[in-house]
């Protein structure tokens, strides 16, 4: 029961469509409209509103983390399984005929909440793809590779499983990014679209 009641908190937060939210509440329309059609942060950046882009990214990592921290607190044990659930809310939302974002902020969140030192050592490795890349969605996906890696080796084999489990779901979102990557069409940062 435990992990029920974890799974479920965690999928119902993950499943609030924040980056939506902000740009109607914003006046700026329906996000899935335009560039992805996705309802994350990189998306609504396209809007050209850089302060709702960023509040996506907070919240969007606070309904992932939230729950982990809920789980941990109140059902010891099950806090994997939350975050795991909130990725999967936020990427598969029943709100939006179970579509959503790619999961990367939600991901972020959520390592935060289960291994903070290996959530700052990722983000390092992001930025450094960003940089090499300049591909965002390149940075989003060996992050997130990276992360169980990481995990282990700053010592939270615990975290493994669910950082897997996480990963999976970021790169099955991802996967026409990767089909514009492998035809060099998918944009660099900073690039005009």
């Amino acid at each position: 029961m435990d992990f029920a009641f974890a799974a479920l908190l965690g999928f119902l937060s993950g499943s609030i469509p924040f980056g939506l939210i902000l740009t109607r509440a914003a006046g700026l329309g329906d996000v899935r409209q335009i560039g992805s059609g996705s309802i994350g942060a990189t998306n609504v950046l396209r809007t050209g509103n850089k302060g709702l882009a960023a509040a996506t990214v907070l919240l969007d990592g606070l309904k992932a983390a939230l729950p982990v921290l809920a789980a941990r607190h109140f059902w010891p044990g099950s806090e994997g399984i939350a975050a795991v659930a909130a990725v999967a809310g936020h990427c598969f939302t029943p709100w939006l005929a179970f579509k959503g974002g790619k999961g990367f902020a939600s991901a972020a969140g959520a390592l935060a909440a289960l291994a903070w030192p290996a959530m700052l050592a990722c983000a390092v490795v992001w930025a450094a793809t960003v940089f090499l890349t300049r591909y965002s969605s390149v940075a989003s996906m060996v992050s997130v590779i990276a992360a169980p890696l990481v995990a282990w080796g700053l010592g939270y084999p615990q975290v493994i499983p669910p950082l897997l489990a996480i990963a999976a779901i970021v790169i099955v979102q991802h996967r026409a990014n990767i089909g514009r990557l492998l035809r060099g069409e998918e944009p660099k940062v900073g690039a005009k679209t």
